[in-house]
This record gives C-alpha cells, structure tokens and sequence, in this order.
C-alpha cells in the first residue's frame, strides 16, 4: 500500500466535516492521516475533537491581528516576503472596482494573520490541507506558500452549493432562498478567489415544497460528510490532474475551462 498522505485541516466551528475525515482515515476510506488541526476560533469545538484524539491544535487570532493593524500598523509588521504588488495583481478576492485603499489594507491584514498560520503550520509537514468549515478567505500570499511543489494544488474545500452558484457563507440557505429544486455540495481546489478554484467533486439532493432551511442544510451536510472523504482520497491516491482544455465554438470563439481530471 502506498504510504500515507499528511493531512492538516483548518476549522472555525464544531469541525462536523473534520469528524468525517478522521473517521474516513481510522476506517481506511482514505489512505492518510491528521498531523494537525488549526483554527482561527480558540473555542471551535473541533479543536477538542482532535485533541481527544491526540491531533496537535492551534489557534490563530485573525480579528486581534487584523484590529492591531487597523489601529497601529507599526506593532504589526507585514512578513518580510510580502509584496502588496504581487498580490494585488493576484486576487480576485475583491472586485478591482473597490476602493484601492480597501483592498489594500485587507491583503496586508490578512497577510499578517496568515504568516501566523504558516507559522503555526510550519512543524507539521503535511501533503494536503482540507478547510473543513474554516471561514476566512485565503489570499495569495498564503496559498503561494502551499502550493510549492509540482502536481495539484494542495488546498481543498468543501463549500454547501452546487458550484458556481452561490459561491459565500451561506450555500444552503442562498440554495434554499431563490427556490432552488435541487440543492448540493462541492469540493473544489482553492485559487485566488472565493469558491472559484478547479471543482473536485459534486453530490446533489432534491428540495421539496416541504423542505425549510434545517432539512435542506441536514441533507446537505450528509453529502458532504461522504464526498469530501472520497475527494481526498482520490487525492491520496494521486488521482487527481488539473487539465486546461480549449474548445471552439460554432461561431469561430475559442473558450478554455479548467478541469480536475480522475484518473482510472
């Protein structure tokens, strides 16, 4: 069997997800282990999931970071690789319409919490690192410091909607509002811009005329707790290519699509 893959996982809230990928891992559903899971929320009752099973835990205060650096800039120092240059010509998080200012104060507070995280990160080596509800976006400066080796992209994320639709915080209940009559999850690789990344998977559910949010939301997550294992594992399994393909349309226009192909 082929060894192990490294998993580390970020969480904000009760880690339900987190619960399935370790389950996932003790039962062989996935070939890979948990080497850490961090946070960004000190009371997220995932962190006493994994540390009741000896997981290593951490936790990252964005909000004190982000509020030192709005109130005084100077005791909070932008990482020394840090080009606000690059990274603004990067992201895609923020419309290029907003106000400069606006984008630039949210990379650079950003940029300091997420030297923290890596910080944090740094000695548990890992293969792949799973968002499982983690509620922060992650900008380029962080997602250029993971993505250093050849192959896939090695963050990945589970979102509650049927990709590209209803990309945010709220999947489910955007899902539900506009009356949609399926509802669904994705996981998809992280780039540079939220809930845009290369999807990995999807699994869908109907919605009935009975249907309120608590149900749609109840079926919603069962899927995940099945798909987001399975996407992993393909990873594992070194399954998973990022493939660009072009087509041409009847009237002469070429489009291009970015795909995660499944190898057999």
């Amino acid at each position: 069997m082929a060894q192990k893959i490294r998993i580390g996982a970020l969480i904000s809230g009760e880690g339900t997800n987190l619960q399935a990928i370790v389950d996932a891992c003790d039962k062989g559903k996935i070939n890979g282990k948990l080497v850490f899971v961090g946070s960004d929320n000190s009371s997220a009752g995932g962190l006493s999931k994994a540390r009741s099973r000896k997981i290593p835990t951490f936790n990252v205060n964005y909000a004190s970071f982000i509020r030192q650096f709005k109130e005084n800039p100077s005791d909070a120092p932008l990482p020394e690789d840090f080009d606000l240059e690059e990274i603004y010509a990067k992201q895609f998080l923020i419309s290029q319409k907003a106000d400069t200012d606006k984008i630039r104060f949210y990379l650079q507070s950003r940029a300091i919490a997420e030297a923290k995280l890596l910080g944090s990160m740094k000695p548990y080596p890992f293969d792949l690192l799973a968002l499982a509800g983690f509620m922060r976006n992650l900008t380029p400066y962080f997602i250029d410091r993971i993505n250093t080796i050849e192959g896939p992209p090695r963050i990945m994320n589970i979102h509650p909607a049927l990709l590209p639709s209803f990309p945010g915080v709220d999947g489910y209940g955007d899902t539900y509002r506009y009356g949609c009559k399926i509802g669904g999850c994705t996981v998809h690789f992280i780039d540079y811009g939220e809930d845009t990344g290369p999807i990995i998977g999807q699994s869908v559910f109907q919605i009935s005329e009975e249907d309120t949010l608590e149900t749609v939301k109840k079926k919603g997550l069962a899927l995940e707790w099945k798909l987001y294992p399975e996407c992993i594992n393909l990873f594992a399994q070194g399954r998973l290519r990022i493939v660009r393909k072009t087509y041409m349309l009847a009237n002469g226009q070429k489009f291009d699509r970015t795909v995660v192909k499944i190898l057999g």
